[in-house]
């Protein structure tokens, strides 16, 4: 049976907007971004918020990542919009509910989708020019801390920032900013590389 579509036009509005080469960075930084940059995908789930015009928007997202390939992104919380996806490809993002297929058009450089945050952090880690790096706890968790520049054409500037443990290298958390503005969260509640399994309760 097919499910209507009945999804609050904010909550909409916020799926379907849209979300530089690699500094020669040495050490800790290119150590903790080799398994991204060689991994043949992963498997993620986490919590993103944005904070859209004072309104706070969250849901938990599940994403199949796939270096330069189809990346596919489901809502799994809350229950008004759980099992809507997205699936993004060369540039193009569609929206999916059951059979219904909504073309959600080009991604714009500026413009960050929070169903686009998690794998803009991966192609972050894999591909940002790194312009910080250090040691930082996140909550009581040691990590390296990394902040990557992705500036696209229209000026803007797109900051990542990814906490990652120190233990095995999985993230715990990430932000978006967009010119000094943090739009975008994820805490991370699991990962596992499609090579090698690393699943964090």
């Amino acid at each position: 049976m097919r499910k209507r579509m009945c999804v609050p036009m904010m909550t909409l509005c916020l799926l379907l907007t849209a979300c530089g080469g690699a500094g020669e960075e040495t050490g800790g930084a290119a150590e903790a971004r080799l398994p991204y940059r060689d991994m043949a995908g992963c498997t993620m789930e986490a919590t993103v918020s944005c904070d859209q015009d004072g309104a706070l928007w969250q849901a938990d997202l599940r994403c199949e990542y796939v270096p330069e390939g189809e990346v596919a992104v489901e809502v799994l919380a809350p229950e008004t919009i759980a099992g809507v996806r997205a699936v993004l490809s060369d540039g193009e993002t569609a929206l999916v509910y059951e059979d219904l297929c909504l073309n959600a058009g080009t991604l714009g450089s500026e413009e960050v989708s929070p169903m686009a945050c998690l794998p803009r952090l991966m192609d972050a880690l894999r591909e940002g020019w790194l312009l910080e790096e250090n040691q930082e706890n996140w909550g009581e968790v040691p990590c390296v801390r990394l902040t990557v520049d992705q500036t696209g054409g229209g000026g803007g500037k797109i900051l990542s920032t990814l906490w990652l443990r120190e233990a095995d290298g999985t993230p715990l958390r990430g932000e978006i900013a967009v010119d000094g503005e943090i739009i975008l969260t994820a805490d991370f509640t699991s990962f596992s590389f499609y090579d090698t399994i690393q699943d964090q309760e």
